[in-house]
């Protein structure tokens, strides 16, 4: 498992970064999913249950962006994925400029078609970072609340998806998923929401079916 130390880019537009890198993803026929959400959110185990269950349909890799550690990287290519870890230095998210040298080092060894790249855990910096991904997820968990989108309104602004994830404990939670689900389209129309639960499979298929 490699790891790769990245600082932040020294480059005056991060949005002409994107835009290179999302021209190269075309190029190559490949798919970058920016994965985003608070830490804790289960965005690894989600990661982990659709590595496992769409492994022979797509070639899949994963960017595991962290300050610190190896450990989902580790846990990552244990499933047979491809997988880097990316250390930002301290930064808070990933811009366009380090995510292009993490998927490279990534594709030196084998070639890919879905490549996630599961950014720094935070509601507030990464929606902030066109990172050049061709699709924008945000994940929300049942324990986080229903009102995220009221508190942290341009994460669901960016996000071309948002997975709801832990609905086997929406019974314990006070969490209103048709509120939750008004809020997010008053944000924006046309994201697209799927409610699931990594852990029991339920919405996986609906999710999974989409990403194919």
């Amino acid at each position: 498992m490699k790891v790769i130390e990245l600082n932040k880019t020294i480059t005056e537009s991060n949005d002409k970064d994107a835009a290179l890198l999302r021209k190269e993803l075309k190029e190559q026929q490949m798919e970058l999913v920016n994965v985003m959400s608070s830490p804790g959110s289960g965005k690894t185990t989600l990661l982990s249950r659709m590595i496992q269950d769409m492994g022979d349909k797509r070639q899949i890799g994963v960017m595991e962006a962290d300050i610190a550690s190896e450990v989902d990287a580790i846990r990552i290519e244990k499933l047979g994925a491809k997988a880097i870890q990316a250390h930002t230095d301290g930064m808070c998210h990933m811009d366009a400029g380090m995510t292009a040298r993490a998927m490279r080092a990534l594709l030196e060894e084998k070639s890919l078609d879905l490549i996630f790249l599961e950014n720094v855990g935070n509601l507030i910096c990464p929606a902030e970072f066109d990172t050049g991904a061709t699709m924008n997820m945000m994940i929300l968990s049942v324990p986080e609340g229903d009102d995220k989108p009221l508190k942290y309104p341009l994460m669901f602004e960016k996000s071309d998806v948002l997975v709801i994830t832990k609905m086997d404990t929406l019974e314990y939670f006070d969490f209103d998923l048709e509120l939750c689900c008004e809020r997010v389209k008053r944000l924006n129309p046309k994201i697209k929401i799927f409610p699931v639960s990594a852990k029991t499979g339920k919405g996986m298929t609906e999710l999974e079916n989409f990403m194919l």
